[in-house]
């Protein structure tokens, strides 16, 4: 009897649920999954590229709370789902569409090396999903799914070889175009190779030197640097990525390599990547940006705070030293005008999304206002470059005077004339 009875009341429970859903035109289980907005975050929390990726989650995490703190996005908080490709390429494309399609994501923040967009970019393509890639990159690249809030050639490498090309920043001669083996560093100095024969450079003053991932042995290549660098000043353009830079700026220390007689100019090394070293050495090498922690501006001020709390609260690794960098600064920049478009468009659907970004402004920590441009996909700039100092900060040198419109194709590579500045649409099927 007892049983007979339970079993009726959960019978009128279940329809009195069922009767409620029906009133409100809407099941309890739609009704809370719609309570969110899922966010993806594709970066490496292992492997050679951890010491690049972890802040760039971490950054994210932080607009995510603050996002929430302040209401949401269309009335929703966002949800982040974290996953951890572990600086292995292929499981970049793997996690991506694990995001999109199991995860239900409406926007992926994500990727560090080139060759790991490279990845994901099929994925998001078939997809129509979008993804923010916070880093510089060696352009020559455009899609509708993708925006790029680093840097493109003109935004950083040109800029950086024009100046230790001038008297004021040394008036180098030869060249070392030193990288890590993958597509970033081969396209940029090919793209350098072009500009520095422009500019009257012959081959024989230029030498170029690749590594594999995870190098740590750079004895040979700094005794070869120093040998080249007889030959007349010389300035070295590296494009190392990940843990292999702290084992090269040791070598250069343990040679005595000064930045008065060969300066290093580095387009993958900020202030993360020179914890742990010690920079007393590495005084006046150099590194091309879009942001310095050391900048002094009211927004930079209120950022490194927010940033301190923030790693303080969450006890992050290296909370008592708590570093901010560019791609850190294009992260938050990303996020940020993402949640502009959404608001904008009144929807999380990607093609109105995209068409609400065109034109966004956000007033980055840099101080400066970037702008998403109308048609390409990237962000207009300033173009800051900074001298290492003994506290591993960095000292701005030479400055653009404001923002620099993207050129996603480079002038210096043959037929890029012919390209189109915006994304080719693709029919839809």
């Amino acid at each position: 009897m007892t049983q007979r009875r339970t079993f009726i009341k959960r019978l009128a429970t279940v329809a009195s649920g069922v009767a409620l859903s029906a009133t409100l035109g809407l099941s309890s289980v739609s009704a809370l999954a719609a309570d969110t907005i899922k966010v993806g975050v594709l970066h490496s929390l292992s492997g050679t590229m951890a010491i690049s990726e972890t802040v760039l989650k971490d950054v994210t995490l932080m607009a995510i709370d603050e996002i929430n703190a302040k209401g949401g996005v269309l009335g929703k908080k966002l949800e982040a789902v974290v996953v951890d490709p572990a600086s292995n390429w292929p499981l970049f494309a793997e996690k991506a569409r694990q995001l999109i399609t199991q995860d239900k994501v409406s926007v992926v923040f994500g990727c560090w090396t080139s060759v790991s967009r490279k990845s994901v970019l099929p994925v998001f393509e078939e997809l129509n999903n979008l993804l923010f890639y916070p880093v510089q990159y060696e352009g020559e690249e455009l899609s509708k799914n993708v925006f790029y809030t680093g840097a493109a050639p003109n935004q950083q490498a040109i800029p950086a070889v024009e100046y230790l090309m001038s008297k004021e920043g040394g008036a180098a001669k030869r060249w070392v175009l030193l990288g890590t083996d993958y597509v970033y560093p081969r396209t940029t100095n090919k793209i350098l190779r072009a500009f520095l024969k422009s500019k009257g450079v012959a081959d024989k003053d230029i030498d170029e030197k690749y590594t594999p991932f995870g190098h740590s042995d750079y004895q040979t290549i700094v005794a070869d640097i120093k040998k080249f660098a007889a030959g007349g000043k010389t300035a070295v353009v590296s494009t190392i990525n990940g843990d292999s830079n702290v084992p090269f700026y040791k070598e250069l220390g343990n040679q005595g390599l000064k930045a008065t007689d060969v300066p290093v100019v580095a387009f993958s090394v900020g202030e993360e990547e020179l914890r742990g070293v010690d920079t007393k050495p590495l005084v006046g090498h150099l590194a091309a940006w879009n942001y310095f922690m050391s900048q002094k501006n009211p927004a930079n001020d209120a950022w490194k705070k927010q940033w301190a709390d923030y790693a303080k609260k969450m006890k992050l690794p290296n909370a008592d030293k708590p570093l901010t960098n560019d791609p850190m600064e294009a992260a938050w920049i990303g996020i940020h005008m993402w949640k502009q478009a959404v608001e904008k468009a009144k929807s999380t659907d990607t093609d109105k999304v995209i068409a609400a970004m065109a034109g966004q402004t956000y007033t980055a920590p840099s101080g400066i206002t970037s702008k998403m441009d109308e048609k390409n996909h990237h962000l207009h700039k300033a173009v800051f470059i900074g001298e290492v100092k003994a506290d591993g900060q960095f000292n701005v040198v030479w400055k653009t005077p404001g923002p620099v419109k993207a050129m996603p194709w480079s002038p210096f590579i043959a037929g890029n004339d012919k390209k189109k500045d915006e994304p080719e649409v693709a029919a839809k099927k």
